[in-house]
């Protein structure tokens, strides 16, 4: 009995002089996991993109001295866009892009005494722009401008009976200017509203000659559009902070 006491005691002695495992584990070297945080905190615009758009077209109101060529009225519109952006910085993205929209009907008339009537059926708005924008995170606002379409059906009538004219103007090419707003909701996902105006210049008519004492006009348009993007080569949902 006395041996196996002794035996007990210098083992507890043994074990109470032990140093507990990782008991000096604040002096030596550790390593933290990797955190993560949401792709939206740290989104990335660069990369090509697809989408469609829907809203409203609003010509400018013009006249040929007093003849009126439209009135203002508003059409639907709805279309497509693809483009590229590049972040070149932490805040600064730049990017080009190309736009169609069709226009709903509404032909834009003007009547001439002696009955000769103009009319122009605009069927369609395309541009190619360049845009620069400032993001913070899945938030980017934006400038953009180039070279603008108009898809133009157009025909003069006396009496209602078609007849041979010409403008000395091309009224179909011109420059649009606009701004905007995008926002990714969900990675690869962005929507994004703006304003764009285009201007297509001035034109008058060379013949019939009755109409070139009438002066020029001018084709302008203002477009407010609502659209939504899906963007290719985005960031993985999750990365890795050390």
């Amino acid at each position: 009995m006395k041996k196996i006491l002794a035996a007990l005691v210098a083992f507890a002695a043994l074990t109470a002089a032990a140093p507990a495992p990782g008991a000096d584990l604040g002096s030596g070297r550790y390593y933290k996991g990797p955190a993560y945080e949401p792709a939206m905190a740290v989104a990335r615009w660069t990369g090509f993109y697809i989408g469609g758009h829907l809203g409203g077209a609003f010509s400018g109101s013009n006249n040929f001295n007093g003849a009126v060529l439209s009135d203002s009225s508003a059409r639907l519109l709805g279309g497509v866009q693809a483009g590229l952006d590049w972040q070149f910085a932490p805040n600064w993205v730049l990017g080009t892009e190309g736009q169609y929209s069709w226009l709903g009907k509404n032909n834009l008339t003007a009547t001439f005494p002696g009955g000769y009537v103009y009319t122009n059926d605009q069927r369609g708005l395309g541009s190619i722009t360049a845009r620069i924008g400032y993001t913070w995170g899945p938030g980017l606002a934006y400038v953009k401008g180039g070279y603008a379409y108009s898809d133009n059906a157009e025909r003069v009538t006396l009496g209602g009976v078609p007849t041979a004219f010409l403008l000395d103007g091309n009224h179909s090419n011109g420059y649009t200017v606009g701004a905007g707003v995008e926002y990714m909701f969900v990675p690869n996902w962005s929507v994004k509203g703006e304003y764009m105006y285009y201007n297509f210049g001035s034109s008058r008519f060379v013949t019939p000659v009755a109409l070139a004492p009438f002066g020029s006009f001018t084709t302008e348009d203002h477009t407010l559009k609502l659209g939504v993007n899906y963007r290719f080569n985005f960031a993985s949902p999750v990365v890795a902070r050390y």
